[in-house]
């Protein structure tokens, strides 16, 4: 209890002076193990910006307890690990090399790198890869519509639902703002049919010819009717329609295109360094 009064204590007081106490090597010590000491400028430093008075104290109890848990198995390792294991030189090396390279490349990508995707070259690479792209799931394009069971007008809403007519569908979705609790009219996406399942009392029923010979689905709970037309669809199995993959194939394409892009200046670099004569083999 004295411990945790005493870093309440001290959370209040870090809390309310971060903005004009300094950080210097004679800072007050808040907690030291064998001799390594957690100094009060090493903990505001660790403290996020604009954290609330509660929050600073609950973090600062958490940073310490980290702390101190840290420098204990640190203080393991360095009394029962060999020199050769804890010769850690190289490790460090090559992970700062990683670091710096990896910052470099991030660097040039956002400099020199256009991440531009031409409808073409999604459509070449959709072509020539389309089998890759094989459902696992049903999709639909169509209308979802729950309303009230006292909604006015239901005979020629299910008239306008189930209708091609462009009037129709303008006067279908005024009727849905002013009646509906839910719709969505997905006519130009595709939308997994589990999705709309999971807005439904009963779903809708998963057998192979469902959606082949059946337009729309109907259900009623105690409290709503809910309305389902079917406009276009494909299978489980099938090839995936271009424009259900299309975000995924851009994610590959960019991917592709940062690759050679490395690539590239690795070649280029590789070139510039022999003629400079800055690489030497032996």
């Amino acid at each position: 209890m004295r411990t945790l009064y005493s870093i309440g204590i001290l959370a209040s007081l870090v809390f309310n002076s971060c903005s004009n106490m300094p950080s210097t090597e004679s800072s007050p010590a808040v907690a030291s193990v064998d001799g390594k000491v957690l100094t009060v400028a090493e903990l505001q430093k660790a403290i996020p910006k604009n954290v609330s008075k509660n929050d600073s104290l609950a973090f600062t109890q958490n940073y310490i307890s980290r702390w101190v848990k840290s420098s204990l198995l640190l203080r393991k390792a360095e009394l029962n690990l060999s020199p050769e294991e804890k010769d850690v030189k190289q490790i460090l090396e090559d992970y700062r090399a990683s670091l710096l390279i990896h910052k470099y490349q991030q660097k040039l990508l956002l400099e020199k790198h256009s991440p531009l995707i031409t409808n073409k070259e999604i459509e070449d690479y959709y072509n020539k890869m389309s089998e890759n792209f094989i459902l696992n799931e049903d999709i639909i394009k169509g209308i979802f519509i729950k309303l009230p069971l006292n909604a006015p007008n239901l005979t020629q809403l299910q008239q306008w639902y189930k209708s091609d007519n462009p009037e129709d569908m303008v006067t279908l979705e005024e009727y849905c703002y002013q009646n509906a609790t839910n719709f969505d009219i997905f006519l130009d996406k595709w939308v997994t049919v589990d999705a709309i399942s999971g807005l439904l009392p009963k779903p809708i029923p998963n057998t192979p010819n469902f959606l082949k010979y059946n337009k729309f689905y109907e259900v009623t709970d105690s409290t709503s009717h809910y309305l389902v037309s079917f406009r276009d669809y494909h299978k489980i199995d099938e090839i995936a329609p271009l424009q259900y993959v299309t975000d995924k194939i851009k994610a590959i394409l960019l991917n592709k295109k940062r690759i050679e892009f490395i690539q590239n200046l690795e070649e280029e670099l590789y070139q510039e360094g022999l003629k400079q004569k800055v690489i030497k083999f032996y």
